[in-house]
């Protein structure tokens, strides 16, 4: 069982690794040409950070696993805004001055709902499946329509053209898509594969089982880019990132157990996680939102939303 864990960590950096590098070389193709940097940080940046739980979820998936799926896609999100917003305010209160995230933030909890209701009956149907992916494809237009449009004055927009690679051939550009788009399926086929034996050993239900080992594993990435981008003072960065992650986990990550292995699911999911997830967004929204002006995240919040996270993991194992 030891090896059997150290092969999933050793995968879990692989597909971190893979995501990075797909990110890198998207960001870097899209900057080549033409793209603005805003687009690039709305769309390939915020996808290229869910990357690893979409190709987790397709994994798990397609080895009839949809409760471990559809679990990654919701835990994703939970860890990403009690765990990783949470420790990431705690090092340092989150400064939001972007009216770009408070236009966003209402489509996350949108989605949010969406998948709550989705799963109120204990299944997930293929046209469910259907709706969230297309819903997926409208958002990154959406999402496109609102960089061309924002206000020029937005902290968003310098934060984000930073952190797009520059001076990058455009054929090392696309070197670096093509080995994400192969490392990062085969990455998350052996990590699902490692996750099932170690969910096995210690009688862990496949929901719970995507609900915290891989969801934290997929989530760490995250963790890195937050805490690096409060350091460099780039916050509405740092909370964009999040955000966008978890509209997309929604909208791509749970629609890969609909489109790939429809059917029920654990009901749990629906009675439990999905509104421990609701909850956590709606706090999200309380915390960040300032009708006058610019809003932090402190470090008060920051522990509440850790708090939130040790109650939920201690609910999941009693």
């Amino acid at each position: 069982m030891i090896l059997e864990a150290g092969y999933f960590l050793v995968w879990l950096v692989v597909l971190s690794w893979a995501a990075d590098r797909f990110v890198y070389g998207a960001s870097a193709l899209a900057k080549n040409i033409g793209v603005s940097p805003m687009i690039i940080g709305l769309t390939i940046v915020a996808m290229g950070s869910s990357a690893p739980e979409i190709m987790v979820a397709a994994t798990a998936s397609f080895n009839g696993v949809t409760d471990t799926a559809v679990g990654n896609a919701l835990g994703s999100n939970i860890t990403n805004i009690a765990l990783v917003l949470g420790l990431t305010a705690l090092l340092k209160p989150l400064s939001i001055a972007s009216s770009t995230l408070k236009k966003e933030m209402p489509i996350l909890l949108l989605v949010c709902v969406m998948a709550v209701y989705f799963l109120s009956d204990f299944v997930l149907t293929r046209f469910e499946g259907i709706i969230l992916i297309m819903l997926f494809f409208a958002t990154i237009g959406g999402l496109t329509w609102m960089s061309l449009n924002m206000d020029k004055g937005d902290p968003l927009e310098p934060e984000t053209e930073n952190e797009i690679p520059s001076d990058v051939s455009t054929g090392k550009a696309i070197f670096w898509v093509i080995v994400g788009m192969i490392v990062l399926p085969l990455s998350a086929h052996f990590m699902v594969g490692s996750a099932e034996i170690i969910a096995r050993y210690f009688g862990l239900s496949e929901l719970v089982i995507g609900l915290t080992i891989i969801a934290i594993g997929t989530s760490l990435p995250e963790l890195a880019a937050c805490i690096a981008g409060v350091l460099k003072n780039e916050d509405d960065l740092a909370l964009g990132n999040i955000i966008g992650s978890n509209i997309f986990n929604i909208l791509a990550v749970l629609a890969m157990p609909g489109l790939i292995a429809p059917g029920a699911i654990d009901s749990s999911a629906a009675s439990r996680d999905g509104y421990v997830m609701l909850g956590l967004t709606v706090l999200l929204i309380i915390f960040s939102f300032n009708f006058r002006g610019s809003r932090r995240i402190n470090r008060v919040e920051g522990l509440c939303l850790l708090a939130c996270f040790g109650a939920y993991q201690f609910l999941l194992f009693s």
